[in-house]
């Protein structure tokens, strides 16, 4: 039977190259976005009966038990949960809005915490699962006015470890990967001196999404049974 993994924050970036290495290893994906996705819905195209798109916002924490209710009853309990949306958010903490912290903090910690409660029952009671959270190397190295996007991911770091001890007794493991910069969009607002420097910084050049999913999916593996409570960094070494 195809193993079923949710992930979230699939439109583009990241999770789109997440939700493409899964589909490619024959997993079964189901998207969860907050918007229509035409990337997401070519996949969909390219591999017809494997994968699935739901709407939902990770801010909006009183609907994500309405919507873990509503997957693990349209297409079954899930084997993996890839926590991978979140926002930036930078900005200078003494100028920053308070409505805007508390969005970041909704989208990259409470609602992966709340996702994760309600779909890890069903992994819980098989005594089979997946969990890996994507976290960041700002959880563990300082960058300048992302201090409340390290905290969310700080937090989800902490969060991982404990679950882990909870849930391995029932056979589920709890992960994070945290990828350092990558060369995707996420480098392009840089100016040209910023960007040669935390190029400078990875003495085996930036990492591509597509590596960082090869982590993900190493995780997912059953060479990972024993892997649990761990982050593993994905940087080109810019944090050695």
């Amino acid at each position: 039977m195809m193993k079923k993994v949710l992930v979230t924050g699939v439109s583009r970036g990241l999770g789109l190259a997440l939700a493409k290495a899964l589909l490619e290893a024959g997993y079964g994906v189901i998207g969860l976005g907050r918007g229509e996705s035409p990337a997401f819905r070519a996949l969909e195209a390219k591999h017809p009966g494997q994968t699935a798109y739901v709407q939902g916002d990770m801010a909006d924490i009183a609907a994500l038990s309405d919507i873990a209710r509503t997957i693990t009853k349209s297409y079954g309990p899930v084997y993996g949960l890839v926590n991978n949306a979140a926002i930036g958010g930078a900005g200078v903490l003494a100028t920053m809005h308070q409505a805007d912290m508390e969005r970041i903090m909704a989208t990259n910690l409470m609602g992966p915490m709340t996702l994760t409660k309600y779909l890890m029952r069903s992994m819980l009671a098989r005594k089979e699962g997946r969990i890996i959270n994507i976290s960041s190397i700002s959880a563990q190295s300082g960058f300048h006015a992302m201090s409340v996007y390290a905290a969310s991911k700080a937090g989800l770091e902490g969060f991982s470890r404990a679950l882990s001890r909870e849930a391995g007794k029932y056979g589920v493991t709890v992960n994070c990967v945290a990828p350092g910069f990558l060369e995707t969009e996420m480098t392009e607002g840089f100016g040209d001196d910023a960007l040669a420097s935390i190029r400078r910084r990875a003495p085996l050049g930036l990492p591509t999404s597509e590596q960082v999913a090869g982590a993900v999916l190493y995780l997912l593996s059953d060479a990972a049974a024993r892997v649990t409570g761990t982050v593993m960094t994905v940087d080109g070494g810019s944090t050695a």
